[in-house]
């Protein structure tokens, strides 16, 4: 088991939203949109999730329904929820635990993450890749999306339509990243974030370089009143929300400690 001292829960600094939070299933569409847009990941059904996570009176039964058309995140939220003893997948703090990391993830036992990984993904790995994965447990794999993405994705290979160009690049845009604003251009914003790099044989994160990413359609998105030194998160160079200061922490925190678990297992 690979150890890194405590890793931050993840949870919103008191007074730090500047708007209410939203509801679980609004934040986990918002993160799904940024690959379900690109056609990689869910249901058919662009329009809809972006309507409603941009919504004031989202239709939360919809967004429910759509979720669970998302089979690669789906079982991941409920191992999380059950592990946790909360009976919905959908709880927020549970869509937080697995988009961003946050102390959630330390109630999931090796046991159940094994058994899960099993179930999903024993009869899908590539040739001889299945004992990397599984061993990936022993060192500290926990259900946050950023294993899936270092860890199972080049495994299994489980975007929709097929292997992806370049997969370093496809696993850096896959994994939840965070970039700080420069500024706004249009609808798009200018931020700071650091690469998924490969050196020496080894995953790891480069020096911040400036990128530009997706935050708007038509004026409509998930980060209004956005401004420069606010911190994003971003998934397939989308925008999905204003991180708090705790959320930034913890975010790069389970983020360092999975890209260790995956270069044990390189």
């Amino acid at each position: 088991m690979i150890s890194l001292g405590p890793i931050p829960g993840g949870s919103p600094d008191p007074g730090a939203l500047r708007e209410p939070p939203v509801s679980g299933p609004v934040l986990f569409a918002r993160y799904a949109f940024g690959p379900n847009r690109l056609g990689y990941c869910g249901p058919d059904a662009v329009a809809e999730l972006f309507g409603e996570s941009t919504s004031r009176a989202a239709d939360e039964r919809a967004l429910r329904e759509l979720a669970r058309g998302f089979d690669g995140a789906w079982p991941y939220l409920e191992l999380i929820a059950t592990a946790n003893g909360l009976a919905d997948p959908l709880d927020r703090r549970v869509v937080e635990a697995y988009w961003l990391g946050n102390d959630l993830l330390r109630r999931v036992s090796p046991r159940a993450m094994a058994e899960s990984l099993s179930t999903r993904f024993q009869k899908r790995a590539r040739n001889g890749e299945w004992p990397w994965l599984i061993g990936s447990v022993e060192l500290g794999a926990v259900p946050v999306h950023v294993f899936h993405v270092l860890d199972v994705f080049p495994r299994v290979g489980l975007l929709r339509g097929g292997q992806v160009d370049g997969v370093l690049q496809a696993m850096d845009s896959c994994r939840i990243r965070w970039g700080r604003v420069l500024e706004r251009i249009g609808d798009r914003l200018v931020v700071e974030a650091k690469p998924l790099e490969m050196r020496e044989g080894r995953l790891t994160l480069g020096p911040p370089r400036a990128e530009s990413v997706e935050a708007w359609q038509a004026g409509s998105g998930f980060v209004e009143g956005v401004g420069p030194d606010d911190v994003v998160s971003i998934h397939w160079s989308w925008a999905c929300d204003r991180l708090t200061s705790s959320q930034l922490v913890g975010l790069e925190a389970w983020t360092r400690r999975q890209l260790e678990v995956a270069n044990a297992a390189i």
